[in-house]
């Protein structure tokens, strides 16, 4: 049965925005107060976070589609639906975060570290929110958009200071077992350890983490045995460990053989050569062992290697060994720069950025992309005329019809807004007083106001017409 996981595919889906509400107030001897629709409630997010509780992928192994709740809609008397709860997903420390090609989203390392892996869609908006001194009676409302839905990639890079390589049956789990109070399994038959082990190691005042890695044979870093599973776990180390067999039965390896094959697989994985290297002479309580470790240990001294001999079974040269790894991870703690203080990096939009951009396709067809029209168009109830209205006055005053005026576009022209696998087609008719032209008045109701002489009505629609075709900036929620 699987205990360990460190690699999974995980789909997730944050939750989609309440629609907001068009509604009026209605009361006795008042039944047409103004607007009250609420707005709707945001989505939930998909929230990674560190636990160091947690050390295995096993239950996103077992349940790999993760959804956060929706946002509720928004209902009459000004009440805004309710959040969407995010749904938090603890994961182990040293959980790396890829997308499905492969690149890197986030590194999540440290206790608490959080990563938003699928945001939460926006409530829509109520018409109350969407009144103003020329819109004073909305028919509509804006839709909650979706959330985000995602599929990445998480894999396990184990946080360990010291990383303990070499063959099966070097004597890796026995030595952890000794040093820390780690209790791995532990047999005389080759691959015995399926996953790594981590055990904590106290030397004076260093305390530090041992793993060992397992399933190291010739071409693990092309997927033999098990090495291509789990080299990625030795990435985080400060030191690695060779535990070299020195009373190993096969006549065809000794101890420099099995070193030279180790090194020819870590330099094929890549990114460890910087990396200071110790080696360990196991099983030199045997008498061939101890004779075999005194003939190899000038060798590799000469090689410039740090060399301890030490059995895991009688509890020699333990000690020794424990104290030369503190000192060389104390080192490498030293080294490292401090951490700074979080910065907040701002980038300004250049000042001829409009925000969206026009293009002509081979078919004739002029597509508009660009994060505005898009979340507008997701908004957009198309079965209400005075929303889609509201959407080209939108569009008019952003400049998407001058832009398609000068690309070249015409009268009945096919228009998309969106990508091509989620896109709003449309034919364009050109107007320069885009859905306040087509739909006269939109959203005001003389019911709301006193009466007014004709000629004052004449002289406030004119006042009207002006200031659209000024493209008045009107208040945009976003």
């Amino acid at each position: 049965m699987t205990t360990f996981v460190d690699r999974v595919e995980l789909h997730v889906a944050a939750g989609n925005g309440g629609h907001g509400c068009a509604s009026v107030h209605r009361e006795k001897f008042k039944p047409l107060g103004g607007p009250d629709g609420g707005n709707g409630g945001r989505g939930g997010d998909v929230i990674l976070v560190v636990d160091q509780s947690v050390t295995t992928l096993l239950d996103y192994h077992h349940s790999p589609h993760r959804k956060a709740t929706n946002g509720k809609p928004g209902e009459g008397g000004n009440r805004s639906g309710k959040d969407g709860q995010d749904l938090v997903l603890p994961v182990p420390d040293g959980t790396v975060v890829l997308d499905r090609n492969g690149e890197v989203l986030a590194d999540l390392v440290g206790h608490g570290t959080r990563y938003v892996a699928a945001q939460g869609g926006r409530g829509g908006l109520g018409n109350a929110a969407l009144a103003s001194a020329r819109r004073k009676a909305p028919g509509f409302a804006l839709l909650g958009e979706p959330g985000d839905l995602q599929d990445i990639v998480l894999e396990l890079k184990t946080v360990a200071d010291v990383a303990l390589v070499g063959y099966p049956s070097a004597g890796k789990s026995s030595l952890i077992s000794v040093l820390s109070a780690a209790k791995p399994k532990i047999a005389d038959y080759p691959f015995t350890t399926l996953v790594p082990n981590l055990g904590v190691v106290t030397a004076g005042s260093t305390v530090y983490t041992i793993a060992d890695v397992p399933g190291l044979i010739p071409g693990a870093s092309q997927g033999k045995g098990l090495g291509l599973e789990f080299l990625r776990h030795v990435e985080r180390c400060s030191v690695l460990v060779h535990v070299l067999d020195t009373a190993t039965l096969e006549s065809q390896r000794d101890p420099l053989s099995d070193l030279d094959v180790i090194e020819e697989e870590l330099r094929q994985y890549g990114g460890l050569d910087d990396r200071p290297r110790v080696v360990v002479l196991n099983k030199t309580d045997i008498p061939d062992g101890k004779d075999l470790a005194d003939m190899v240990r000038p060798d590799l001294e000469a090689r410039g290697y740090r060399v301890f001999e030490v059995s895991a079974v009688a509890h020699q040269g333990l000690k020794e060994l424990s104290y030369a790894l503190a000192e060389i991870v104390a080192q490498a703690r030293a080294a490292k720069p401090k951490e700074e203080a979080t910065r907040i990096v701002i980038r300004p939009k250049a000042v001829d950025d409009s925000g969206f951009t026009v293009t002509r396709e081979e078919d004739g067809l002029y597509r508009v992309r660009g994060e505005k029209p898009e979340r507008w168009v997701r908004q957009t109830d198309f079965n209400n005329d005075e929303a889609v209205g509201y959407l080209a006055d939108r569009l008019n005053r952003l400049g998407v019809e001058e832009e398609l005026m000068k690309a070249g576009a015409r009268a009945g022209d096919g228009v998309a807004i969106g990508s091509e696998d989620n896109a709003v087609v449309f034919d364009w008719e050109p107007t320069m007083m885009a859905g306040a032209e087509m739909l006269g008045r939109r959203g005001e109701d003389h019911r709301l106001e006193a009466p007014r002489p004709a000629a004052q009505r004449r002289k406030d629609r004119q006042a009207e017409r002006d200031e659209a075709e000024r493209e008045y900036d009107e208040f945009d929620p976003f």
